[in-house]
């Protein structure tokens, strides 16, 4: 059995995209970084992220940008846009739904978003 090293990645948000850095994050985080990466593998590393609050939106993205949720009962279609989410829930919410888009739809997809940290 392999024992698994995991490192700690501390990233400051100030002025950073934030596609270019959930694609970053992300890669951290599923652990395609290292040598012995494996799709079915769970060797990820810890990303914590400082200041995600300054992070800077392209575009009219943070106008326009909706993002959608499903009740699952009929007609439960909800839809926010970026502005609406980041007002009630924050910034961090926002970064990450933007990782979650990014890993793998499977069981390891939530193991491996709970090694994303936010700090003020």
């Amino acid at each position: 059995m392999e024992i698994i090293k995991r490192e700690n990645h501390t990233i400051d948000a100030t002025d950073k995209v934030l596609g270019r850095l959930a694609t970053q994050v992300s890669v951290l985080l599923r652990g395609k970084n290292k040598a012995g990466f494996a799709p079915y593998k769970d060797i990820g590393d810890f990303v914590t992220i400082k200041h995600v609050d300054k992070l800077k939106f392209t575009g009219k993205k943070f106008d326009n940008k909706i993002y959608y949720h499903h009740s699952l009962y009929l007609g439960g279609l909800k839809k926010a846009t970026m502005k609406e989410l980041s007002i009630k829930k924050g910034h961090s919410e926002i970064f990450r739904k933007a990782v979650m888009g990014m890993l793998t739809k499977n069981k390891l997809r939530a193991r491996q978003i709970k090694r994303l940290i936010f700090e003020k």
